[in-house]
Order: C-alpha cells, then sequence, then structure tokens
C-alpha cells in the first residue's frame, strides 16, 4: 500500500513542476531569429571567394616560378654577388717581318665607390666628398662639379677616367697615401691600344674605340679574332651590399686575343708612303692617291697606302688636308669627312682604271684565238671610231693624241695605247665572251680580302651594253672597280694565268697557347693558259721600254707596265683626271704587281698616266725590288759606277784628320764646330760612310761640341738636266745620285722638304716622251 501511494505522490509532484515551467515560458507572436546561426547562403559566397583567391595564389606562384623563375634567379644572383670583370688582352698586329704595328700597353680605369667615402659625422662626410673631388678633378684635369656629383651619388660604382697612364696612377696613389684615403677608391687594370708607326698603313690598320672596341680597317673587320673573351671573379655580398669576407671566390679566367701577322712588309709599306705622298703633293692631287703592292704568286698584299692618311693615335683629329676646311664644317659634314679620311680608296672607292684595262681586253683576245701578238696592220687607227646613233649624229669616239697612229699589231696598239685599236678588237671579242672573262677575273664580286669597307664593281647589265659601251670597256671606261680588283686581274694575267685570292692576313696566333694558325693562299680558279699570260707580259714589257710606259723602268730590272689616264663624264668634270701606273717585275717568274692611283692631278706636269705616275713607280721600284732580293741584270749596271767614290768612316778622329782622309778621296768638306779643329772630335757625318758619291761631293762634319744638324730646303729639280740639278743641289749643300739620262722626272724628296745638309737627292732622269691614255 505504502509503495503505490509513493508513486502517486512523485507524479503529482512531476506534474505540479510541469505547470510551474510552463507558466514562466513566454509566447512570441513574431518570427525566431538567432546570430548564433550560420547563413548557408554567405557562407557559399565566402567560400567561392576563398577558393578564387587561393587559385589566382597558385596562379601567381606557378608564374613566379616557371615563368619569372630564371629572371628573378638572376635578379637574386646580382644582389647576392660581386661581379668583377677581367678585361681579355687585345690581340697585337704584327708586319710580316715581326714589327708590331699595333698594340695593347697596360694602362689602368680609375672608379670610386661612392658609399665607402663617407663618415658618421653628416658634415665630415660632405667635406670629404669634397676633397675627393678636388683631388680627382685636379689630377686627371676634369670637371669638378662632374666629379663630385659621382662622389655624391648613390650607385655602387661610378667610373671616373679611362685608359690612364702610369704616371697619373702613381700621382694618385701618392696623394691618397698622403691624404690617408684607403678605401672608396679603386684602380682596375685596362688596356689602351696604341699605334707605334702612327701613320703607317692608318687606312689598312684602323683603330680602336675607348672600349678597345675596333672601329675601322683590320681592327674592325679581324674584331671576333682580336678581342677576346673577357673573364670575371665572383662573390658575395650581405643585405647591405658590402662584400662577405672570407666566402668562397669563383675565377673564371680572360682568353686573351690571338695576335695577326699581316702580309704587309714594313720596309715597303714605308717606301710607297713616302713616294705616295710626294706625288701627291706635287702633282696636287685634289683627290688624293693610293697605291697597292701585291706578289701575284701568292695574293700577298706586301703594301697598301693612301693619301692623305691619319694618325691612328688620334683618329678624331682632321690631318693637315682636312683641318684646312674642318672648322667651317656642320656636325654632320665634319663626320662624314672624318669618316672619308679613315676610308682605304683601294677597296671602299671604285673608279675608272682607263688604259690599263687594256691588258684585260689584250689578253681575252688571245686566249681566244681572235688575235696574235704581231700580226701585222691587223688594227687601222684614222684618230677617231664612229658609231651609229639612230635619229641622231654618230657617236665619236676619239684617240687619245690627235694624229692617227694608221696600221699596228695588237703590241703596238698595246705600246701607243691606241683607243681605236682596242675598240675594234673588242667588237671582234664580243660583249658576251668578254662578260665571261671579267667574271673570271673576279670583276663582277668583291675580292673578299678581309679589309674594311670593301665595296663592289659597277658594271652595266649585259643586255644594256651597245657598241658605244663596248667601245668604252674596251679602254676601261665608264663602268667602275676597285683598285684592288684590278691589280688582282693584273697580277692573275702576270702569274701563268691563274687567280689568286688576295690575303692581308697570314698567320693567326693564340696568345695563351701559343699556337699558330696559317691563312693559306687561295687558289681561286684558272683564267688563262700559261702561253697567254707569257705573251701578255711580253707586250708589257714592250710597253715600259719601247712604249708609252718607259718612265717606269729601272736600271738592271725587267720591268712590263700599262698607263692609264681615265677622263671624267660631263656630269662629273669636277672629279678630274685619274692618272694610273700597273707595273710587274721581272718578267720572268713575276713577284712583284704594283698599281699606283692619282687622282684628279691638277699640276703644270699635267694629267697622262705615264707622265704623271710613272717615274713615281719607277722610285718605288728601285727600292722594292733590291729589298726583296730580287737580283738585277748586271749588264744594266751604269759604267758611271766606276768613278764614283765611297764615303769613308771619319767619325772619332779629329776634324783636322778627317778634312784630310776626305779632301784626297775627292770630297769637299764642310765643317760645323766653335773648337780647335785639331782637337775637336768629328761625332757626326752626313752622308753616312759606306755611301757611294761622285767627286766634289760635299761631306758634312759634326764636332763633338756642335753635333746639331743643320736643315735645308730640297729645291724642285723637275726638268732640269744632270749638270743643272747637281749645281742646284751643292748651292744647298746637299748631293745628288742620279739614274738615266736626259732630264728630271721624279726626285726623292718633294720640293721645300727639310733635309740634313749633305743629304744625297736620287733622282730620275729620262728623255722627253709624249705620254698614252
Amino acid at each position: 500500500m505504502d509503495k503505490k501511494k509513493t508513486n502517486k505522490t512523485h507524479q503529482k509532484n512531476k506534474k505540479i513542476i510541469k505547470n510551474v515551467e510552463n507558466e514562466k515560458v513566454i509566447k512570441l507572436k513574431t518570427n525566431f531569429s538567432s546570430k548564433n546561426l550560420i547563413c548557408t547562403k554567405k557562407l557559399k559566397v565566402t567560400v567561392i571567394v576563398t577558393l578564387l583567391i587561393f587559385i589566382l595564389l597558385l596562379v601567381r606562384i606557378g608564374y613566379i616560378q616557371f615563368v619569372d623563375g630564371a629572371y628573378l634567379k638572376e635578379l637574386a644572383y646580382q644582389q647576392q654577388s660581386i661581379n668583377q670583370i677581367i678585361s681579355p688582352k687585345r690581340g697585337n698586329i704584327y708586319d710580316s717581318t715581326g714589327k708590331a704595328l699595333a698594340i695593347s700597353a697596360q694602362v689602368d680605369t680609375i672608379t670610386i665607390n661612392p658609399k665607402k667615402i663617407t663618415d658618421k659625422d653628416e658634415g665630415k662626410a660632405k667635406a670629404l666628398k669634397e676633397k675627393v673631388a678636388k683631388g680627382l678633378s685636379e689630377i686627371f684635369g676634369l670637371n669638378y662639379e662632374e666629379v663630385l656629383e659621382k662622389v655624391s651619388s648613390n650607385s655602387q660604382v661610378e667610373t671616373i677616367i679611362k685608359k690612364v697612364e702610369k704616371e697619373k696612377v702613381d700621382e694618385l696613389k701618392t696623394w691618397m697615401e698622403e691624404n690617408e684615403i684607403t678605401v672608396g677608391i679603386n684602380i682596375d687594370e685596362d688596356t689602351k691600344r696604341y699605334y707605334p708607326y702612327n701613320t703607317v698603313a692608318s687606312n689598312v690598320i684602323g683603330f680602336c674605340g675607348n672600349d678597345n672596341q675596333g672601329l675601322s680597317g683590320i681592327e674592325s673587320t679581324w674584331e671576333n679574332i682580336l678581342t677576346g673573351t673577357p673573364g670575371k671573379i665572383v662573390s658575395s655580398k650581405d643585405g647591405s651590399q658590402q662584400e662577405i669576407p672570407n666566402t668562397e671566390e669563383t675565377y673564371i679566367s680572360a682568353e686573351n686575343g690571338s695576335d695577326l701577322t699581316l702580309t704587309i712588309d714594313l720596309n715597303i709599306q714605308t717606301v710607297v708612303e713616302k713616294y705616295l705622298k710626294q706625288a701627291v703633293e706635287d702633282n696636287e692631287c685634289k683627290r688624293g692617291g693610293n697605291v697597292i703592292v701585291m706578289n701575284p704568286q701568292n695574293g700577298d698584299i706586301l703594301a697598301m697606302a693612301c693619301y692623305p692618311d691619319y694618325d691612328l693615335n688620334s683618329p678624331y683629329t682632321p690631318n693637315e688636308v682636312l683641318a684646312q676646311t674642318y672648322d667651317s664644317l656642320s656636325t654632320e659634314e665634319k663626320s662624314e669627312a672624318l669618316y672619308k679620311m679613315w676610308s682605304n680608296k683601294s677597296v671602299a672607292e671604285g673608279y675608272e682604271p682607263g688604259s690599263v684595262f687594256k691588258l684585260i681586253t689584250a689578253s681575252v683576245a688571245l686566249e681566244e684565238n681572235i688575235t696574235t701578238t704581231d700580226k701585222a696592220g691587223d688594227f687601222y687607227c684614222k684618230g677617231y671610231e664612229l658609231f651609229d646613233n639612230p635619229g641622231k649624229e654618230p657617236t665619236r669616239i676619239a684617240c687619245w693624241r690627235p694624229e692617227p697612229h694608221y696600221d699596228e699589231s695588237l703590241r703596238e696598239a698595246l705600246c701607243d695605247s691606241c683607243n681605236p685599236s682596242f675598240m675594234q678588237l673588242a667588237a671582234r671579242i664580243t660583249a658576251p665572251t668578254l662578260y665571261k672573262y671579267y667574271d673570271a677575273f673576279g670583276l663582277f664580286d668583291s675580292t673578299g680580302s678581309g679589309l674594311y669597307g670593301e665595296q663592289n664593281s659597277i658594271f652595266h647589265k649585259l643586255e644594256e651594253i651597245g657598241p658605244v659601251e663596248l667601245a668604252t670597256y674596251s679602254f676601261g671606261q665608264r663602268f667602275q672597280v676597285t683598285p684592288l680588283q684590278m691589280i688582282t686581274a693584273v697580277s692573275c694575267i702576270a702569274n701563268d694565268g691563274i687567280l689568286m685570292k688576295p690575303r692581308i692576313v697570314k698567320q693567326i696566333t693564340n696568345t695563351d697557347t701559343g699556337a699558330v694558325t696559317e691563312v693559306e693562299p687561295v687558289k681561286v680558279r684558272q683564267v688563262l693558259s700559261k702561253s697567254t699570260s707569257e705573251k701578255m707580259k711580253s707586250m708589257m714589257e714592250s710597253v715600259a721600254t719601247i712604249g708609252t710606259g718607259r718612265n717606269a723602268a729601272v736600271k738592271g730590272y725587267s720591268i712590263g707596265g700599262k698607263t692609264g689616264t681615265s677622263e671624267p663624264t660631263e656630269a662629273n668634270k669636277e672629279e678630274g683626271y685619274v692618272a694610273s701606273y700597273v707595273a710587274i717585275s721581272p718578267i720572268e717568274d713575276t713577284q712583284v704587281a704594283l698599281l699606283l692611283t692619282l687622282y684628279q692631278p691638277t699640276s703644270d706636269a699635267g694629267h697622262q698616266g705615264g707622265q704623271v705616275a710613272g717615274p713615281v713607280v719607277s722610285q718605288m721600284l728601285s727600292e722594292i725590288l733590291p729589298y726583296l732580293g730580287i737580283p738585277s741584270d748586271e749588264t744594266a749596271q751604269n759604267t758611271s759606277n766606276s768613278n764614283l767614290i765611297v764615303v769613308p768612316d771619319i767619325r772619332n778622329k779629329t776634324i783636322t784628320e778627317a778634312k784630310k782622309i776626305l779632301t784626297n778621296a775627292g770630297f769637299t768638306c764642310n765643317v760645323s764646330t766653335n773648337g780647335d779643329e785639331n782637337s775637336t772630335l768629328v761625332v757626326n757625318q752626313t752622308p753616312k760612310p759606306g755611301v757611294s758619291l761622285s767627286k766634289n761631293s760635299i761631306i758634312m762634319l759634326y764636332g763633338e761640341d756642335n753635333n746639331v744638324e743643320n736643315s735645308v730646303a730640297v729645291p724642285d729639280l723637275k726638268g732640269m738636266s744632270l749638270s743643272t740639278a747637281t749645281n742646284t743641289l751643292r748651292a744647298s749643300n746637299l748631293n745628288i745620285s742620279a739614274d738615266g739620262s736626259g732630264v728630271v722626272i721624279a726626285q726623292e724628296y718633294s720640293k721645300d722638304a727639310l733635309v740634313p745638309e749633305g743629304t744625297v737627292i736620287k733622282v730620275t732622269l729620262k728623255q722627253t716622251l709624249t705620254d698614252a691614255h
């Protein structure tokens, strides 16, 4: 019973509690909303945006990793490393005998680290920077404000000056020691290009810019061989851009440039430059001149010169000719004038070769069996040729001289340089055949010599060649070739008909290993038969002995030659005539071909090649042939040599004793001394011992108290007889060495050139001769 009561009581209590709780509940008539619950819509937006951002981040990371990775890696490397460049040494340039024509000397570059030129005190830092700027500007002659701007910059490195000579570097070091400056100023090794012979072969060698990069000549065309490959030293730096000490360095050595050995012989080069300068000045050649000496057997260029030339060590300084008008030119005109001054006319400018080109026409005719060398009356010169010109008057092309040559063989036509005969010959050959041989001679292509600025020829197209064009081509006018193309073709004629590629570089030497690479001669093709070559050389010898080229003869040597004179077109009258002469020697086993070209001669001597260029060629060959060891014909020696007296060596003897020796030998003495002749010793004499002179020649003696040679101006001897020239020179205390007979047509030194008293002046005499084109 009690148990039942208990259960009823418990249930009653639960009901009472439930009623009490229900009484506390407040019922709301609005919908329920709680901030503690998440909105599904907003959640979706948030998730999508988050995913998009994540995807964009992944894309960006991928782009940085795979697209910009290499670039950023390089930036990081640059920020964390210091690269010190090691400049390679530029290769030297030598002549064929081993003489240095271009060398790289050790110099220095001065740089600063502006951030290291400082002090904790701001005022002291400013004063220090001003002090450094003042010191650097005074030592190197620089603008103070510009140097101060560099010293005060925020750059890591600033270059102050390049190519500093040792004496200036020593001055800087002394200044740094005196002012106790040990950091912030750097002296880095560098090289500077020097040209020991200044103007010699300037248009061939060319020059380098401030960064040692070739800008002209061989320095430019052979840049890849000469320049080498830079090396570097790599070290690490910290976040403040300072070098981290004791870190590992990476050293990559520089590969130095290779040396070049040219085919040019300095001795031959100086000979032709001397006479070229004289020829241009004496004949007042307004557009200068050039000369090429080649070995036909291998294509070696033994000498190549232009005049006016320029100083390779100061290429931006106008030469004497350009300086006369340079200041009046505009900026653009000055640049053009300098480029023209640097230009190598031998390869960079075409010209009309004139009658020198008759050698090509004649050789084609012989090779094609169109004629023979000595067929009498094969051609007829009436002084001109007429060519039909539909609707107009016939075109009249005259010979170079008003009087006809009448009947001629090919040899006679070449010796007389007869234009009508060669016009007739070209008509027989025909234009297609001539063009075939022009191509074979290499006249339609540049020679590939490796010389800077080489240009090609200018010819009409074959289909444009009519009778008039064919006629003018026969004697070398109304087209253009370069002098190098012309002498290469003539060398082919002289070399048994074998065309050789011109060669200017014959050796390349690796300066790091010493390995030598030979640049072998290149045989291009056989153009003519050996038989044709021998016939042509025989006719060229006739030109130089009995024809219009006699002025180029050299005593004791067999010479073959051809004169050339081309006249300007009506549209280019201002360019004037071009006088030229091509020579070969010896006739058998030819080893030298020489082409001299003079542009716009304006002197009273005329403009014809034989008169203007021939004597100069004779002067050049008279020194070149003996130098090359080419034997002369002893039977051709002048018998008057037996009357010459050899000058004895009287140095270190008293003046009295020297005068006695010289007087007994037949000489005249002039003494320069203030002392007692019985006790004063001779320390110098002009001419030097060993020279052969005629009787009564003047010997200048210089005592030990007055050893300064007196200079005199060389008189103009052109047109004088031997006796007149001798007396004229002796009046100026000068001696004479004569070759030939007749009147003086050439002299070793130009008029008004200053030479020491007693100097021997070589002159060439020839009988008066009317020349041809």
